[in-house]
């Protein structure tokens, strides 16, 4: 079952009724059966949560999880408090509103009316820069553990998601002395093959030298815990996490930025979007064109190209403009 903590508000979770408790463990199963990946089942877990933790203590009018119209001003009232009180980002707001909607239909009661997402700003996805990819790559290289190397390299080498990564089984690797190939299965059960880069080659040719067999293990899992089972996204994110420690990274480092990484990289030496969509597959094009954006830190760069010095110039010479 997921944990009734899960994350989702970066607040710590405060004492839900009985009743909220086993409403929330009822929303627990269904999440454990939906079509959902990754960490989404989790995001939502801890979203609901936090609204019924709202709801204990906000002046709202009705029954919210009962009545369909008190549902709806429920929700328009919990999105102005997120964006208003609590200072959520507006990509978190709108996770939260997502997780209301899929609670609010299986709570029978239907989606929220007039309650709407807001636009996220369009900046290129968070990726490493040159200096911190190397530093990764060295701290991955010095890890002891072949199965966590090439679970490490796979996102920033075949822009996997972790999802991906889990599903993968034996069989999807085929690799020779010279190249190799991945079969991946993304969001909405749409496959792809993508080639395997040479760094990643020697990788998982390394853990599949040492991979064990035990009985009763599963043996079509490509990466598999030390009971033999198939390793869940939740340890390979944290496998994942103890070598971008071990790198001394100053941001957090999900096995997501470093998916972004490998887009960005793709776009900005010039592979046309249409190869880089199908390389991480993506359903649209324009999910693709967000690496042809600015990032945040590209325009933090641009911002400290500004000179102090040449600033105080130009005010000095306007002042003296003014006085003549």
């Amino acid at each position: 079952m997921i944990p009734e903590n899960a994350a989702g508000t970066g607040a710590q979770p405060s004492e839900l009724t009985p009743e909220n408790t086993a409403l929330l463990a009822g929303y627990a199963i269904h999440l454990e059966h939906a079509p959902l990946t990754g960490h989404t089942p989790r995001t939502y877990l801890g979203a609901v949560r936090a609204y019924l933790a709202w709801l204990e203590q906000a002046p709202v009018d009705g029954d919210p999880l009962n009545d369909s119209a008190a549902k709806d001003w429920a929700v328009r009232d919990y999105r102005s408090y997120l964006v208003t009180v609590a200072k959520r980002a507006t990509a978190t707001v709108n996770k939260h509103l997502a997780a209301l909607q899929d609670f609010y239909v299986w709570r029978g009661l239907g989606q929220p009316q007039g309650v709407k997402r807001h636009q996220v700003p369009r900046h290129a996805p968070k990726a490493l820069e040159p200096r911190a990819k190397l530093r990764y790559l060295r701290a991955v290289g010095a890890c002891p553990s072949a199965r966590d190397r090439a679970l490490a390299l796979l996102p920033l080498y075949a822009g996997t998601r972790i999802a991906e990564i889990h599903a993968l089984d034996v069989a999807d690797v085929r690799l020779s002395a010279l190249k190799g190939e991945l079969h991946l299965v993304g969001k909405g059960e749409k496959s792809r093959t993508v080639p395997v880069h040479r760094k990643l080659r020697e990788a998982l040719a390394a853990w599949q030298a040492i991979r064990p067999s035990k009985p009763g293990a599963d043996s079509a899992a490509l990466f598999t815990s030390g009971r033999g089972t198939r390793m869940t996204t939740d340890a390979i994110a944290d496998a994942i996490d103890a070598i971008t420690q071990a790198a001394g990274l100053d941001d957090h480092v999900t096995s997501h930025v470093l998916r972004h990484t490998f887009g960005t990289e793709l776009t900005r030496d010039g592979v046309d979007i249409v190869t880089v969509a199908e390389l991480m597959g993506h359903a649209s094009l324009e999910t693709t064109r967000l690496y042809t954006r600015p990032s945040a830190a590209d325009m933090q760069r641009a911002v400290d190209l500004l000179s102090a010095d040449n600033l105080g110039d130009r005010m000095r010479l306007g002042h003296a403009c003014r006085r003549g």
